[in-house]
């Protein structure tokens, strides 16, 4: 499975998020694909407001503060579906 972390530079949430993500990652085996938003127009006017994003197939599964326990719940969901 692929998680998408949708983010920018200097985001505080972000570094964050993708912090979280790491240490789910040997509970859970998935590979992180980072995304800057400010390298897509398209991604820039969908997730400006919302960043860091986290998604996978296209679905997000949780945005702004994230945290660590509901990003979890949700992983799992996707891996047992």
């Amino acid at each position: 499975m692929i998680v998408h972390l949708y983010s920018k530079k200097d985001c505080h949430l972000c570094e964050k998020a993708k912090e979280i993500l790491a240490e789910l990652q040997t509970e859970l085996h998935f590979a992180i694909q980072e995304i800057d938003i400010y390298q897509d127009d398209v991604l820039l006017e969908r997730y400006h407001l919302m960043i860091p994003v986290v998604a996978v197939d296209g679905k997000e599964l949780a945005y702004g503060l994230i945290k660590k326990d509901f990003i979890r719940k949700r992983l799992l969901e996707c891996l047992n579906s």
